[in-house]
C-alpha cells in the first residue's frame, strides 16, 4: 500500500464545492470514481481544503492510498484521461504513509477577482465578481493593511462554524489593479469557513465607499460577525496554492 498526492485545479462552477454532498456532484465524488476506474479499488480522497460550492483552485492537494503499482508521478496523466475538463491533476507524487494534508503546517494562498467596470464581459462571467461601482482600491490596500498579523477573526467567520480557536495569522494581503480587474490575494496559515470571501466583501465596502478603512479596527475588535460586511460570491474566489511546511512550493512532495 502506498500513498500518492495529487495537485488539483478545478473550475468550481458546476459543483457542490469539494466534499461529497447528499444533494449535488462535488470534485471529491468525480476524483473517487475516476480513481476507482483506474485501479479497480475502492478509493476516498483526502483534501486539504474543503472548497465551498462555485469556489475554484488552481493548486487544492489530496491523497489516497493504492495498490496500484503505478509510478506516482504517473497518476497526473491517467487521471487527466478520466476527468471532465473542468478538472485537471496538475501534479502527482508518493508521499510518506502518514502524511495527511489536514494535518500539516501550511501556507494558504487565495485570490478573490473583481470586474470593476461600467458592463460585465461574459468571459469573466463564471471567476469573478462584477460590480459598475467605482472602487477605491488604495482605501481597500490601507484596510486590508490592517488585517495582516495575527488576530482573532471571529467577525470574519460564519456563524455556527465549529473551531477551537478563531485566531489566525495572515502573512500578507494585498489589493492590486490591472486595468478592471481587481484582485485580492491574501495569504496565511488557516482561515476560518468563509472568511476570506468575508474579508472580501468587507473591502468591497470599503472599496466603494461605504466604509472608511480605518472601520476594519473596530471590526476586528467586535469581534462579532454582524459587523463585517457581506459574504462575497462564492464564484470570485480561487485557492491559488497550498505549501506544506518543508515545501518549496505547491508543487513539492
Amino acid at each position: 500500500m502506498k500513498r500518492i498526492k495529487l495537485v488539483v485545479a478545478y473550475d468550481g462552477t458546476n459543483y457542490r464545492g469539494w466534499q461529497i454532498q447528499k444533494n449535488g456532484e462535488t470534485i471529491e465524488s468525480v476524483l473517487n470514481r475516476a480513481l476507482m476506474e483506474l485501479t479497480g479499488e475502492e478509493i476516498h480522497v483526502m483534501g486539504a481544503s474543503r472548497t465551498d460550492s462555485g469556489v475554484h483552485a488552481m493548486g487544492n492537494v489530496a491523497v489516497f492510498d493504492t495498490n496500484a503499482r503505478m509510478p506516482g508521478d504517473k497518476f497526473s496523466y491517467a487521471l487527466n484521461q478520466r476527468l471532465p475538463e473542468d478538472i485537471r491533476v496538475q501534479h502527482s507524487c508518493e508521499v510518506a504513509p502518514d502524511f495527511h494534508p489536514r494535518y500539516q503546517e501550511t501556507v494558504k494562498t487565495y485570490e478573490y477577482r473583481i470586474l470593476n467596470r461600467e458592463f460585465p464581459l461574459p468571459a469573466y462571467r463564471l471567476n469573478t465578481y462584477f460590480t459598475y461601482y467605482p472602487v477605491d482600491t488604495d482605501c481597500m490596500q490601507k484596510a486590508a493593511s490592517c488585517l495582516v498579523g495575527e488576530h482573532d477573526f471571529q467577525s470574519f467567520c460564519a456563524a455556527g462554524a465549529q473551531v477551537k480557536t478563531t485566531v489566525r495569522t495572515i502573512y500578507d494581503l494585498l489589493v492590486i489593479r490591472d486595468g478592471d480587474l481587481i484582485t485580492i490575494r491574501i495569504t496565511g496559515n488557516g482561515f476560518l469557513y468563509n472568511m476570506v470571501r468575508i474579508i472580501a466583501g468587507t473591502l468591497i465596502k470599503i472599496g466603494t465607499g461605504e466604509w472608511p478603512p480605518e472601520y476594519v479596527e473596530e471590526i476586528l475588535e467586535a469581534r462579532d460577525r454582524r459587523s463585517a460586511g457581506p459574504t462575497a460570491p462564492a464564484k470570485g474566489l480561487t485557492l491559488m496554492e497550498i505549501i506544506f511546511k518543508g515545501e518549496k512550493d505547491s508543487g513539492s512532495c
